[in-house]
């Protein structure tokens, strides 16, 4: 699974191959940096530590010293891997890994709604509005019956409302823009502006290292036909 993390600008709109308009949501990504590696046999789980440079300039000592060397405003994030033998500390992962037209869930912390009624937490509809009614109009009602003298758990009451971690799934991804560091996302992202997102996408990460390597690897690939040719005529001619 390929995992990143942002931060959400705002939302606009722009227009696909048939004019029709998209309404997309812009994330400023940052790049992930692994910065502890966690086994099954140390820590009871495998799972790979990203951190990324998006928090606050006030860090504490512990953390500072965690991320030592790799981060300045770290923000620590988790993701359960099967098999984390793959990763190592200091690897680097960014936009790379991400193309336009694939499909991402987002999770991120809902706007906070402070204390809500049963009509706005809830979708109650409300007491009656006319006839000489004596019960409120936005109130709750009755809450349990007087056997139990308890109220059960679960019972929608007045309370808190939003603020709380949402997933939004298969949303698809409009464009990628690595020279700014910005990901398009098509649709709303749950989250206030500047708040931040984890995008989390199928298959597997690969680091900016280890995209240097490959190319590398393909052109030597390349370039061994061309030296096996040349060998060849060598000999052939030396026959001669």
């Amino acid at each position: 699974m390929k995992f990143l993390l942002g931060k959400k600008l705002n939302m606009t709109q722009t227009f696909g191959e048939n004019g029709n308009v998209i309404p997309i949501t812009i994330v400023k990504a940052g790049e992930g940096v692994v910065v502890q590696v966690k086994q099954k046999k140390k820590d009871g789980y495998n799972a790979v530590q990203f951190g990324f440079n998006e928090g606050s300039k006030n860090v504490n000592k512990p953390v500072s010293g965690h991320v030592k060397g790799m981060l300045d405003r770290p923000v620590l994030r988790e993701m359960r891997v099967d098999d984390a033998s793959s990763f190592s500390a200091g690897q680097k992962f960014g936009l790379a890994n991400f193309a336009a037209g694939e499909k991402v869930s987002v999770s991120g912390i809902s706007k906070g709604q402070g204390f809500a009624g049963v009509v706005k937490r809830h979708g109650f509809h409300g007491g009656p509005k006319t006839h000489g009614n004596k019960h409120s109009l936005r109130s709750g009602g009755s809450i349990g019956s007087t056997d139990s003298a308890r109220v059960f758990p679960g019972m929608r009451m007045p309370g808190k409302m939003g603020a709380t971690r949402i997933t939004v799934s298969n949303l698809e991804i409009i464009e990628v823009d690595p020279e700014n560091g910005l990901i398009k996302i098509k649709g709303a992202v749950p989250g206030a502006r500047n708040g931040l997102v984890e995008i989390r996408g199928q298959g597997d990460m690969i680091a900016a290292e280890d995209k240097g390597l490959n190319s590398k690897a393909e052109g030597q690939k390349e370039e061994q036909p061309e030296k096996a040719v040349k060998e060849e005529k060598k000999k052939e001619e030396e026959k001669k």
